[in-house]
């Protein structure tokens, strides 16, 4: 499937009409979905009449917007108002939401088509969409292996051509993380430029919506899209949002002008030696294209997993105490007091690691261990943020590698929670910090598999991040490598 920019070019000039373009992505999704399974629910009625009122408006002689007429999927912990939001768990398995998300309505209101809810881990909780409760996605490039996680169906469905672009959350690198997994570019966006009005919540502070795409610029305009201030969010920002994909350049030129910083810490003991290889031939490579390589210390990046695994399961065992069966949802339906109903609701309702979560961050909170816990990985995080501010004194990007490994099996990670963590140590101090950040195709291992480059920048400088990974991107053709599926 073309990139979106050649997509609109094909409707505006009447080669393809939005309903053919659509139905190729329908068709796609039914012939792999029984490998992949990356959708959860597919729209085809409503993308087709969505499709259709496209062609009408060219037809009339309207002029259409970027997005019109092209096929997207959104992850399904993001409310659609009339399509059904389960957050792949069993507890909200039949919940339709009465409201559509601020994000779906920026892409309705540009003409997007949305072809359907993506698979993620239930309630985004996970880094290989392995919790889901209606089963795993497949790595695209190997279906023995996850995709990634939480965000694993947007990102193998975009790396699959089941749609165009997609949209992920991320919470510690539930869009980066499977977007190196899958070979294609994710971008968490800066803390509070892109609503989280309808994201169903996991860890307030820290979830941010995102864009998924197989090139840099069909990221950067789905990005254009959806941020902006939202008075529906407190934690929306009032500024000002360039145009990120109109000032798009092949090179980093003038030479020495931009200063990119290599994160030591994220080196040595635990890194793949073929991710480590991919990695610093990634960075030769932008030194060439015309940026100043430095290496940069952030001395206490390896505590934000220790201390994200107590903000982020403490933020969420509030989030979810809603769910408790009584407004929406499943309720247990033998029970003799509300007490019971309560219990029973939860434990039939929630996933092993979800209640893992849950019991985690209780307990983090509770009386007595608050300020051993929750207090004392609150100043962690704020010593991370500082080492990020020293480091951007010196450079203007900073790069590692966005995970330590490439995909692994289905089932390698799952009877070892710690093991699984350890995946997200490379992305989750952004989060901590409210960074931009974005991965982008740097190479394969010996087995075929993708890797992935992490570029983090300085707040709202996403399109600083953009420019730096399209230069590369555009002097590397991993991004024109398909999965053989």
């Amino acid at each position: 499937m073309a990139s979106i920019r050649e997509l609109h070019k094909q409707l505006v000039n009447k080669e393809r009409s939005a309903v053919e373009i659509t139905q190729e992505a329908l068709e796609r999704i039914q012939a792999l979905e029984p490998k992949l399974h990356s959708f959860l629910c597919v729209t085809a009625e409503r993308a087709l009449e969505q499709a259709r009122a496209v062609d009408a408006k060219i037809a009339a002689g309207e002029e259409i917007g970027t997005l019109a007429g092209i096929p997207i999927g959104i992850k399904d912990n993001i409310c659609t108002k009339g399509i059904r939001t389960t957050c792949a768990s069993r507890i909200l398995e039949n919940f339709v939401p009465p409201y559509e998300s601020t994000v779906t309505q920026k892409l309705l209101e540009a003409d997007a088509v949305i072809v359907g809810k993506t698979n993620l881990d239930e309630f985004a909780m996970g880094g290989s969409t392995e919790t889901s409760a209606f089963g795993m996605t497949g790595n695209p490039w190997d279906t023995s292996r996850v995709p990634g996680g939480s965000s694993g169906g947007s990102a193998a469905a975009v790396a699959a051509e089941e749609c165009v672009v997609s949209l992920g959350s991320d919470t510690g690198g539930s869009i980066r993380q499977p977007a190196s997994f899958c070979g294609v570019v994710g971008m968490k966006p800066t803390y509070g430029l892109v609503s989280r009005y309808g994201l169903v919540a996991f860890a307030s502070s820290l979830d941010q919506i995102g864009p998924f795409g197989r090139t840099v610029e069909d990221a950067a305009i789905l990005l254009n899209a959806i941020a902006g201030y939202d008075p529906k969010d407190s934690t929306s920002l009032k500024v000002q949002i360039p145009n990120y994909a109109a000032s798009l350049k092949p090179d980093l030129k003038p030479r020495g002008q931009l200063r990119i910083g290599i994160i030591q810490e994220t080196f040595g003991e635990g890194l793949d030696s073929q991710v480590e290889q991919a990695i610093k031939q990634a960075l030769e490579q932008l030194q060439d294209l015309g940026a100043e390589i430095h290496v940069i210390s952030c001395p206490r990046f390896r505590y934000g997993l220790p201390s994200y695994y107590i903000i982020a399961p403490s933020e969420a065992s509030a989030n979810l105490a809603r769910y408790d069966g009584v407004k929406y949802g499943y309720r247990a339906s033998e029970a003799d007091n509300l007490m019971e109903m309560y219990t029973r609701t939860r434990a039939g309702g929630f996933g092993a690691e979800v209640k893992r979560r849950i019991m985690v961050g209780t307990y983090a909170l509770s009386a007595g261990y608050y300020d051993a816990y929750y207090l004392k990985a609150q100043k962690v995080r704020t010593l991370i943020k500082e080492d990020f501010e020293k480091a951007f004194e010196l450079v203007d990007v900073l790069a590692c590698p966005t995970a330590p490994t490439t995909a692994f099996k289905a089932g390698e990670k799952t009877s070892d929670p710690l093991s699984m963590y350890l995946v997200d140590l490379m992305t989750i101090p952004v989060n901590l910090a409210g960074l931009p950040g974005i991965s982008v195709p740097c190479g394969f291992d010996d087995k075929g598999l993708p890797i992935g480059l992490q570029l983090i920048g300085k707040p709202l400088r996403e399109d600083q991040l953009f420019q730096v990974a399209y230069a590369y991107e555009q002097s590397t053709s991993w991004h024109l490598q398909k999965p053989k599926i």
